[in-house]
């Protein structure tokens, strides 16, 4: 930056107004046809793009990653290592969205016939979607989705330069895009994964992992079954075995299944070190609303009637009170996109014109007018009443 002095600078303003006047009264009368900046924005982006899944594959014997292309080839959006995709799934005629953190790495998607992966465990009764993948997707079959979503990944002006990943299950997986980077070379930062398992025969990309381990990847097994052959870490993800792999300034990254969550908020105060040093991963949809504080328990088995009005269009539908109200939308065949299905993101802001309601403490993302004007974020939202709602027309 050149200094001019005082009144100068001071009077800068001025000057660049006068330039740009008078740019504009030489310029030509034809319309520009190159819009470099607005180019670049569409790179990064796009909305939704078209995919298509070219590859699936074996991730351990209860999980499988697929592989995504763009329809016709093409790019794929930028994205940085730890953040993640939304998929909408088209499936019985109804418009299904999730969000799924991805397990390849950003230099992945930039190259010749560049590609994005997600790992989907299959689900223990409680994931239709999860299930869906594993079970009935198959290569050829085509999805919308969204990328480069989330603030889940390594800032070089924020976090430290050793990073302690705590995963648990499929938690792993923006974990494997960090080290898929670092061993290209195009991340720099050192980073142990301390990753809790149950079962040593049904971890999570375990081959991918070992493949990637070297001077800046460490990956440490903690198993809490009962294995006597086990010659690894033991139990859970405490703060005693945390502080063991810590060293220095670190920044610690958490993701894992919610109840994983709840634990290590208590053991992670233990290890007295800055908030802004801990980065949670977004907690998902609630799995039992019912056990959160202050959600009446003695509804959660209610069903209420919603209704939906979008313009001029009214449809009423049931609405459980132990779901949010995209869950019921999706039941109904309502089309009510979402992105991070946590409470973050706002993507599926949603006005409450009648009845009762309540929200997931967790993730709660809303802002302060929302709370004050009765916008919620309907991933994150339950029914305590008969509800009317108004929503984005699709």
């Amino acid at each position: 930056m050149k200094i001019k002095g005082f009144l100068k600078d001071v009077g800068g303003a001025s000057r660049v107004t006068k330039a740009r006047l008078a740019a504009f009264r030489n310029a030509s009368a034809k319309p520009e046809s190159v819009d470099p900046i607005g180019e670049v924005a569409r790179e990064w982006h796009p909305g939704k793009i078209d995919l298509v899944v070219t590859q699936i594959r074996e991730a351990s014997k209860t999980a499988k990653t697929v592989r995504f292309e763009k329809v016709n080839g093409g790019k794929l959006p930028p994205f940085y290592a730890g953040q993640f995709i939304s998929l909408a799934f088209m499936i019985d005629g109804k418009i299904i969205c999730r969000p799924y953190s991805i397990s390849s790495a950003p230099f992945e998607a930039r190259q010749e016939n560049g590609f994005v992966e997600i790992t989907v465990r299959r689900s223990k009764g409680d994931g239709f979607i999860a299930d869906y993948i594993n079970d009935t997707l198959k290569v050829g079959d085509r999805v919308a989705g969204s990328m480069g979503l989330g603030q889940f990944y390594w800032e070089p002006l924020r976090d430290a330069k050793h990073v302690v990943a705590l995963a648990g299950g499929v938690g792993i997986t923006p974990f494997a895009a960090m080290a898929k980077e670092i061993a290209h070379g195009t991340l720099d930062f050192d980073l142990t994964i301390l990753y809790g398992s149950a079962d040593s025969s049904d971890i999570i990309l375990r081959d991918e992992l070992a493949a990637l381990e070297g001077e800046k990847v460490h990956v440490v097994h903690v198993l809490s079954g009962d294995e006597p052959d086990w010659k690894g870490e033991r139990g859970f993800l405490t703060a005693e075995l945390i502080q063991k792999y810590s060293k220095g300034d670190t920044t610690y990254f958490i993701c894992g299944p919610q109840v994983m969550y709840r634990f290590l908020r208590e053991e992670v105060k233990k290890l007295n070190v800055p908030q802004r040093r801990i980065r949670f991963e977004m907690f998902g949809q609630a799995k039992d609303i019912a056990s959160f504080p202050g959600y009446p328990a003695e509804k959660k088995d209610d069903v209420y009637t919603m209704t939906v009005m979008r313009g001029i269009h009214k449809d009423e539908i049931p609405a459980r009170a132990n779901e949010s109200l995209v869950v019921a939308c999706e039941r109904a065949g309502i089309v009510l996109l979402t992105d991070c299905r946590s409470g973050e993101c706002g993507f599926c802001r949603t006005k409450v014109l009648k009845g009762d309601y309540y929200v997931c403490p967790e993730g709660d993302g809303r802002r302060a007018a929302d709370k004050d004007f009765n916008y919620v974020h309907a991933c994150a939202t339950y029914p305590l009443s008969d509800l009317t709602i108004k929503i984005p027309i699709e």
